[in-house]
């Protein structure tokens, strides 16, 4: 839908780093990280986040047009 609306997304950097794709040939190999714990927090956050992105060049009216879109969506679409 923010797509439809000019409105760029991206993925949130963060979550669990060892699946982004900087990290194919150490998952290969083997080496090069170690892994504590399950990171199913981590995976919890990369699949479930909602984040939206800034840049120093917005001003008020590019993040009330953001506000207003999601809103609007939010308000008329069900689960």
């Amino acid at each position: 839908h923010l797509e439809s609306n000019n409105i760029q997304t991206r993925n949130l950097f963060a979550g669990n780093l060892i699946k982004h794709p900087c990290f194919d040939e150490m998952r290969k190999s083997g080496e090069g990280y170690r892994i504590v714990g399950e990171l199913k927090n981590t995976d919890f956050i990369m699949n479930n986040a909602f984040w939206i992105g800034v840049y120093p060049g917005m001003d008020i009216l590019m993040i009330e047009f953001i506000c207003d879109i999601i809103c609007k969506h939010a308000i008329t679409t069900t689960p």
